[in-house]
């Protein structure tokens, strides 16, 4: 047998891997995960979902959200946006969840969180009025399942994209402002809502920057202004020649834009800002208006949202 003879290169087997072609790329799925405190309204936010042409799964247990994912990659851009409603029902959450959301980061596939949250004495009058028991008040009051849940959601509330408050709102305000967060343009840039509110009547707890101009004059003292509001032309022209609010607004519509530069860069598409007086009236409101012309005159989708006009 001669040694030097060159063996013939080997002939690929019909069936073999070598015929097999590449395997088209999956199209990107969008996925939000829609949680947050029971009774705080997350019917309400899949329903409006599901209008907004997302496949919606609810009462998904975390563990099942990458095969979820994975099976929606597999359809060929068919279902390219879906929505899973996962909650404490599930007793592994937190750290089912927390595992869940790491094997998507590590395929690559970014998820937005959608929290919902009410104040304690809200979710127990809702809870009371359909006369069912919290999913982990066990034997205890329904507050203590409401706390209970709380301390179970702390982190999850801390990393979601979209935080809303529903303590005031009811069905159809809702389901707005899930409207504004998730329809087609929120997937461009960052959407902003510019919240006046009043001290007195608390802090918006939904709110992702929070601003105080109590430093500017009042014109609830200023008799001819009272009435009127900061929507109206002689309290915008007052609250904005007071020194020092020209110059506010200078620097805080440029810290905005440091802001939303980087809420884009790390995939965040919603945020809220809060502009806080007295009473949520006069200086709030015509702030949050200014900042909120400068935001569109520099390319951002805004809407604003006087929480406390008209309550005095």
């Amino acid at each position: 047998m001669d040694a030097t003879r060159e063996e013939a290169p080997a002939v690929p087997q019909e069936g073999s891997r070598q015929d097999e072609p590449e395997a088209p790329a999956r199209p990107p799925v969008e996925l939000v995960l829609v949680t947050g405190m029971s009774g705080a309204g997350r019917s309400t936010a899949a329903n409006t979902l599901e209008d907004l042409g997302w496949y919606v799964v609810d009462n998904l247990p975390p563990s099942l959200l990458p095969r979820l994912a994975d099976l929606a990659s597999r359809t060929a851009g068919s279902v390219p946006r879906m929505a899973a409603v996962v909650d404490v029902r599930s007793l592994a959450f937190s750290l089912d969840l927390r595992a869940a959301l790491e094997d998507l980061a590590g395929v690559g596939m970014t998820v937005r969180t959608l929290f919902l949250e009410a104040a304690d004495d809200v979710l127990v009058r809702r809870f009371e009025s359909v006369r069912r028991p919290h999913p982990l008040q066990e034997g205890g009051r329904i507050l203590d399942g409401i706390q209970a849940e709380r301390r179970l959601l702390e982190d999850v509330r801390g990393d979601a994209d979209v935080v809303l408050d529903t303590s005031a709102l009811n069905v159809h305000q809702l389901a707005d402002a899930v409207r504004r967060a998730f329809d087609e343009a929120a997937s461009h840039g960052v959407r902003a809502t510019v919240m006046s509110f009043g001290y007195k009547y608390g802090l918006p707890v939904d709110a992702d920057l929070v601003v105080d101009c109590r430093f500017l004059p009042n014109p609830h003292w200023v008799p001819t202004l009272r009435p009127q509001t900061g929507q109206d032309p002689d309290v915008r022209d007052y609250v904005l020649s007071r020194p020092g609010a020209r110059e506010f607004v200078d620097r805080f519509s440029d810290v905005l834009g440091i802001v939303t530069d980087g809420y884009e860069r790390e995939g965040k598409h919603y945020a809220t800002l809060a502009v806080g007086c007295t009473g949520g009236k006069h200086r709030s409101v015509a702030i949050s208006e200014e900042l909120a012309r400068r935001l569109r005159a520099a390319g951002a989708e805004v809407t604003v949202v006087h929480r406390d006009l008209g309550r005095e």
